[in-house]
């Protein structure tokens, strides 16, 4: 007989929040003295509440509910935001740990705060004592991991997870289920709020009351919500239709080992068993279609210490050639032998999908020159450190000398969060920080230079191209606290044929009207074009 174990963890979010903020975190948000929390979650209705800890419902408070509502309610609530990927990323990881007690554990992903996890321990609970004393080491390791849970086992999913959210009983066989499950509330059966808002409106309060009633006549009274749901989750409940769970697997580990009878007591010994290791490990990536973009070769000494070394790549590779080069360029020096090393292991510490791509015709010079350049930047990052070789990236903001941040070339490319992502005007290649001041002859209010003055060389203009309007950022205040005023850039080709990158600061007009104590407006030179 299958039984399957139902874990309610009790307010997951919260749990969360307060084992990964650290010192933001409030000292105990279950203590019986803690004040109200909220974790707040924007959606298109604005500022909702996305998870309560106890004291936030005891006061009234209800998921759901808006934050101003909230805070019109309890001013002194504590409101943080939620952060819904970060949960279920921590539920995928508790459910790998959870795999002590079963080797097929499934995340329940449902929402408004009854997440949890499937434990298929059909034949295995004996293991630990039986299903009661199962229950009881779940609950109790959950618990010093600072992790409130319910747990409850049964047959099926369904009514494993109707247990361990309203059961009274904790274990029901496959005869009880039936009568056990008649006075839960219809909701226990893990149906949508449309449905079970039109089941209370028909007087459906509890499973029970669904027993007497045909399933088509069901399915057909609530076709305007989900009947068909309602009816399959009424039959997943009972057995009488099987369910599915997916079981949550950990990553793989790919890695090569080796053990010596003798102990390696040289780095020149070290390196010679290198490509015995690198090979192993790029048959093992090759075999699931994986590149390895991190690797870490860890020598394990005689005196119980170890020392390693790693290498990282821009792009996921299982070229052994490459790895060993890699790790030349590193320095296979930098590992202590100590009095000798019985031990090595080469590991793929981050591996990626790795597929061979189709080079369109005529582009092969430029795929050659891609993967060149990567070459170049994972050996010069070997060789001078990852901080050492940095890219450009763009960042969110307007102003020319904001829109770009240095960040590592092996590092990955940071999200755009704010601001334009790209420029359909050009932009020159090389930007003067800070721009220097120009002196300009143009016609007002909006005209393009005739004649400048900078690096008092006079320069006549041949061409000119603009204005583009750059709108000040008024939320950053300058440095030298200077009022932040619109800019329009000008692409300026000389008679000599130098193109250059000029804008003027301020308008004329609203922004300046001639008063004494107002700053006029001034030109800038601000790049270089080739």
């Amino acid at each position: 007989m299958r039984r399957i174990v139902s874990v309610w963890l009790i307010d997951w979010p919260v749990t969360v929040m307060a084992r990964s903020a650290g010192p933001l975190a409030p000292p105990d948000p279950f203590a019986q003295a803690a004040g109200p929390l909220a974790l707040i979650l924007k959606t298109a209705r604005g500022a909702v509440i996305h998870a309560l800890n106890p004291a936030a419902r005891a006061v009234g408070l209800s998921r759901g509910q808006t934050q101003a509502d909230a805070l019109a309610m309890i001013p002194h609530l504590d409101c943080r935001p939620a952060d819904p990927e970060a949960d279920a990323r921590a539920l995928r990881a508790l459910a790998v740990w959870a795999e002590r007690w079963s080797p097929s554990v499934s995340v329940d992903a449902s929402d408004g705060g009854l997440e949890g996890l499937f434990l298929d321990v059909t034949g295995a609970a004996h293991l630990f004592g039986g299903e009661a004393a199962l229950i009881t080491q779940i609950e109790r390791r959950l618990a010093d991991a600072g992790a409130r849970s319910r747990a409850a086992i049964a047959p099926t999913p369904g009514a494993a997870w109707a247990l361990a959210r309203w059961g009274m009983a904790r274990r029901i066989a496959a005869d009880d289920a039936r009568d056990l499950l008649a006075p839960l509330p219809v909701e226990a059966l893990r149906i949508d709020a449309a449905t079970m808002r039109q089941a209370r409106r028909f007087g459906l309060k509890t499973i029970g009351d669904l027993y007497p009633m045909p399933r088509a006549g069901l399915a057909r009274r609530f076709r305007d919500v989900d009947g068909a749901g309602l009816v399959r989750r009424l039959d997943q409940a009972l057995g009488l239709t099987a369910e599915a769970l997916i079981p949550v697997r950990a990553p793989a580990k790919y890695r090569g080992w080796e053990a010596y009878a003798e102990p390696l007591t040289d780095t020149a010994g070290i390196e010679a068993r290198a490509p015995g290791l690198a090979e192993s490990l790029s048959r093992a990536l090759e075999r699931d279609g994986q590149g390895a973009r991190v690797l870490t070769l860890t020598a394990f000494r005689v005196d119980g210490r170890t020392s390693e070394i790693s290498v990282h790549m821009g792009r996921a590779s299982r070229e052994v050639k490459v790895w060993l080069r890699l790790f030349r360029e590193t320095g296979f020096e930098r590992i202590d032998p100590g009095f000798g090393v019985d031990a090595l292991m080469l590991s793929a510490d981050v591996a990626e999908p790795l597929a061979a791509h189709q080079v369109e015709m005529g582009q092969e010079a430029a795929a050659r020159q891609a993967e060149g350049l990567a070459a170049l930047i994972d050996r010069l990052s070997a060789r001078l450190g990852e901080d050492a070789v940095r890219v450009a990236s763009p960042a969110g903001s307007w102003l020319p000398e904001r829109a770009e941040r240095w960040r590592p070339a092996l590092a990955s490319a940071p999200v755009l969060v704010e601001g334009p992502a790209t420029h359909e005007r050009a932009r020159p290649l090389m930007l003067l920080d800070p721009p220097e001041p120009v002196e300009a002859i143009a016609e007002l209010p909006d005209g393009a230079p005739a004649r400048f003055t900078w690096r008092r060389v006079c320069r006549r203009v041949a061409r000119a191209d603009g204005p583009e309007r750059l709108s000040p950022e008024w939320w950053r205040p300058r440095a030298d606290g200077r009022q932040v005023r619109t800019r329009d850039y000008y692409r300026i080709e000389d008679d000599q044929g130098l193109r250059y990158w000029l804008f003027r600061e301020g308008l004329y007009g609203p922004e300046y009207m001639g008063g004494p104590d107002e700053r006029a407006p001034s030109w800038w030179m601000h790049g270089m074009f080739p």
